[in-house]
């Protein structure tokens, strides 16, 4: 009788004809072999995928019982290659049946709840169409996770050839290979790491070649250059003569850099028109368009601002977006710093305000402070909607004018209007109401910006280490390699390193041994008092790991191994210095849209559309008491005149749709600018948004308030010079 392992192996076997017949023959098969269940890999999982991702799949599983809707063939291929390389546990016809279940329900119930509190059609059109057009977007939201899979993915594939060929170089073993690659690198790439080795350990798999093979072909679309660097490192495995096989590793480096290079030189140069077009459409054309609106909504009583408000902070924010994560979606792979603070739980703390008071520290976390302020800027820019709720009486400054609501030049409130557009009209409720999208701007920042702050200052401190790191592994390499032992090499490099970050590294290493007794491992990492403590680093960690491995076989084996690795990180910081090099002229472009042009040009226009509804609303009044006076026939042509003019839109409002798109303009492009620039880094796109959320939003509200002041004063003089 067979036992239960040669059962499993015949499945296996089975199971790899099936695919081989697939390939030669076009036939299908029902159903590929079973997903791994073993609890640990659940755990690692359920720890490491992001929680929107666990709804998504809930909802799809329920979706399917509610409304099964199965998808052709070809399509639930292509979704069920989506699925599998994001992990979820849904079938093609969940993600189908989600697609339409959602709009259904948006579609019924939605347009009767806007209906009831706007009573206007518009809203019931606008939610209807919405939900037709969301149809598409949900069914292939299993494309749009596994786009950003890859993304992420790929901007980690370089370090992961890096730390594969490294550990190769000293012990030829594939699978303790990946499985050091995968401890030093971040999700998603180590969650495909590990699994690869899963696969294997539950038998899908008869080997890890094998496991390895079936999950490269997964990048056979987007990442050739990552096929064929494993390729070469699965090919040094059989070569019998050392220098070969020590070839073959380096070929294998060399050749995902040289087309990671040459693919960014590609995108960089088809990027200019997408930039440009992103640009144009979010940017320049919709605030330039502001300048005529006020006009329109003067002339056309029938166009609200809650229309406008739409338009821009809804349609118009959602298309930029999508434009922009189109862009982003090309990219190819490159290079991506992680959120250390995700990797170390021992930096969470520094994600909070840290306030040292004696020997105790009070830790802050940052929403507190950014709701605060929010809430507090917020209240102050609802504050002329607030005194007319309350009825207090309207006041204001610069003189005595009888044709004013407070018997005053520039008033505070005036209200004026009768349809939904009625509002504050007054000098003063514009400048206030520039304090609700300060609130967004500011409270947004502050909150990304000291939640950042501490652990970006780190990294870079780290940075700077990977940056010399090169030359004092070459120094250690020297060392060792005249036959020193490896505690009194790392004080010899201490002392030639001495005033740098990498002096400062080996010195701790030193003291460690010197002063606690420490062994090299325990002085380098030990969880309390080792180096990496103070210096986290994965691209460290794992140059000392190989130093203590290979320590092991002797300081020479040692010596030529941490050579190697120093030569490595030479070359990929060469290549990545190349590739900012070809992005510098994009990326000073869209930063210079952020932080100036996009809250200088709506400042602009803000001021603009403050002077014309002034001069719009004087004209109003005006004309209104020549009418009053004029009797008889003579009344006709003033009054038609006086039919030209609507209230327009209050200032108030506008500003708050132009101050609102700015906040989003500026959020958006900034996550692009950051994804274009250095993939997906987390805590870079949190910092930079911080950083320019609250330039941009002050210079916004400062360049509006300067402008609408200065502009007021002008359109008050000339009406005082002509209207009198």
């Amino acid at each position: 009788m067979p036992s239960e392992l040669d059962k499993q192996k015949l499945l296996s076997l089975m199971e790899i004809y099936k695919r081989h017949l697939e390939k030669e023959l076009g036939a299908k098969f029902e159903k590929s072999a079973p997903q791994p269940t073993t609890r640990e890999y659940q755990e690692f999982k359920a720890e490491f995928l992001p929680k929107h991702m666990s709804l998504y799949e809930k909802l799809c599983n329920l979706s399917e019982k509610i409304l099964r809707i199965k998808p052709g063939q070809q399509r639930a291929n292509e979704l069920q290659e989506a699925i599998d390389i994001i992990h979820l546990k849904i079938t093609p016809s969940g993600a189908v049946s989600f697609s339409f279940l959602l709009p259904s329900v948006i579609a019924i119930f939605i347009p009767l709840l806007a209906y009831l509190i706007f009573q206007s059609t518009f809203f019931v059109f606008l939610f209807l169409i919405g939900a037709l057009v969301m149809i598409r977007p949900c069914g292939k939201i299993p494309e749009f996770l596994a786009n950003n899979w890859r993304l992420k993915a790929s901007n980690q594939m370089v370090l992961c050839v890096f730390y594969t060929v490294t550990y190769m170089r000293h012990t030829s073993n594939l699978e303790n290979a990946i499985e050091f690659a995968s401890q030093h690198l971040s999700p998603p790439l180590s969650l495909d790491l590990k699994k690869v080795l899963w696969d294997v350990e539950t038998e899908k798999y008869s080997s890890v070649k094998e496991s390895l093979d079936m999950y490269l072909e997964t990048w056979k679309k987007w990442n050739l250059e990552f096929i064929e660097a494993f390729h070469l490192i699965e090919s040094s495995l059989y070569e019998g003569d050392e220098s070969r096989r020590l070839n073959a590793l380096d070929k294998s480096l060399d050749v995902i850099l040289d087309e990671t290079y040459e693919k960014m030189l590609h995108y960089t140069h088809n990027l200019q028109n997408p930039i440009t077009m992103l640009h144009m459409l979010g940017i320049i054309l919709p605030i330039l368009g502001l300048v005529i609106l006020p006009l329109v909504v003067s002339f056309m009583e029938e166009v609200q601002w809650y229309h406008l408000a739409v338009i821009y902070n809804v349609i118009l924010t959602v298309v930029v977006y999508y434009l922009g994560k189109n862009i982003l979606s090309k990219r190819p792979t490159g290079y991506g710093d992680t959120d250390i603070a995700e990797e170390n739980p021992e930096l969470k703390k520094y994600r909070n305000l840290i306030i040292r008071i004696g020997n105790q520290e009070l830790q802050v976390t940052p929403m507190i402070i950014s709701i605060f302020v929010g809430v507090l800027f917020f209240l102050i820019g609802l504050s002329p909607l607030i005194f007319h709720a309350l009825g207090i009486p309207d006041f204001g400054i610069g003189g005595d004018d009888l044709t004013s609501s407070c018997k005053q030049k520039y008033c505070f409130l005036e209200y004026r209007g009768d349809s939904l557009n009625r509002g504050p009209y007054g000098l003063g409720a514009a400048l206030a109401s520039l304090f609700i999208p300060l609130s967004f701007g500011l409270a947004i920042g502050l909150y990304y910006r000291l939640k950042s702050k501490n652990i970006i200052k780190i990294r870079e401190k780290a940075k700077q280490l990977e940056l010399e790191f090169a030359s004092a592994l070459f120094q250690l390499g020297n060392r060792l390699g005249d036959n020193l032992p490896v505690e009194i090499a790392v004080g010899k490099v201490a002392d030639i390193m001495e005033g740098t970050v990498s002096g400062s590294f080996f010195q701790l290493v030193s003291l460690n041994i010197r002063r606690l007794g420490m062994s090299i491992d325990k002085a380098i990492f030990d969880p309390m008092h080792g180096a990496l403590v103070s210096f986290p680093s994965n691209l460290i960690e794992s140059s000392m790991k190989v130093l203590t491995q290979a320590i092991k076989k002797g300081p020479l084996i040692a010596a030529q191994a941490l050579t190697n690795v120093a030569r490595y990180i030479k070359e990929i910081h060469k290549v990545n210095e190349r590739l900012k090099d070809l992005m510098a002229d994009i990326i000073s472009s869209m930063h210079s849209q952020i932080k100036f042009l996009t809250p200088a040009i709506a400042g602009v226009v803000i001021g603009i559309t403050s002077m014309i509804t002034t001069i719009l609303g004087k004209l109003s009044t005006s004309l209104q008491q020549v009418t009053s006076n004029v009797g008889g026939e003579g009344a006709a042509a003033p009054t038609g005149i006086l039919g030209l003019f609507g209230e327009g839109i209050p200032t108030y409002y506008f500003q708050l749709i132009v101050g609102i798109y700015v906040v989003q303009i500026t959020f958006i492009l900034t996550v692009i600018a950051n994804g274009v620039e250095n993939g997906s880094d987390k805590l870079n796109e949190r910092y930079q948004l911080g950083n320019n959320l609250i330039r941009s939003t002050l210079l916004y509200v400062f360049i509006s308030g300067s402008v609408m002041l200065l502009f007021n004063i002008i359109a008050g003089r000339i009406l005082v010079a002509t209207v009198g």
